[in-house]
């Protein structure tokens, strides 16, 4: 790490300090020109600070709401309502990935046709949004595989046997 010191102001980032050097025990014109960048650099780090802990802040009422609202607090009549949308629902996804990860191996295929159409529509729009941030790494889309291993994720913690959903769906009401 190189400091860069002036004659009138050293500067070190790492810890925040700014120390004011000068020849001259007296204050003049000279000396306040060249504290001006100190206290304006002070007063940002100042405003930043201030900006930090507003976020943290109402990032604590948002947690704290959320903590309210839990898995627990569903009752087990609609927890079996949701393992009986969710199941089917996430199981019909991830089999469509799996199919457009076969598709992917030939990019020839005609998706606007009837039988590739099926795998192709409902699942484009989530991969294209996905592709934003996941590039294809050597020519080869990865996304369908990502959103195959979420789904699958998905699918084993909330409605697996052991899933979120159906420890609720089995509890007994007191």
């Amino acid at each position: 790490m190189t400091t860069v010191t002036t004659s009138f102001v050293s500067f070190s980032p790492a810890l925040m300090i700014f120390q004011k050097k000068s020849r001259r025990s007296s204050p003049n014109f000279r000396n306040r020109s060249t504290s001006l960048p100190i206290v304006s650099a002070t007063l940002s780090h100042i405003e930043e600070a201030a900006t930090t802990t507003n976020l943290i802040r109402q990032t604590n009422s948002i947690s704290e709401s959320l903590r309210n609202i839990s898995l627990a607090d569903l009752d087990p009549g609609t927890a079996k309502l949701a393992i009986g949308i969710l199941g089917p629902a996430l199981s019909a996804f991830g089999f469509l990935f799996i199919l457009r990860i076969v598709m992917s191996w030939y990019p020839k295929l005609p998706v606007d046709k009837f039988p590739y159409v099926l795998a192709y529509a409902p699942t484009e729009p989530i991969l294209v949004q996905t592709r934003k941030v996941i590039p294809p790494l050597a020519g080869v889309d990865v996304t369908p595989v990502v959103w195959f291993g979420l789904v699958s994720f998905l699918s084993e913690i909330l409605v697996g046997p052991q899933g979120l959903l159906v420890l609720v769906s089995q509890q007994q009401v007191n």
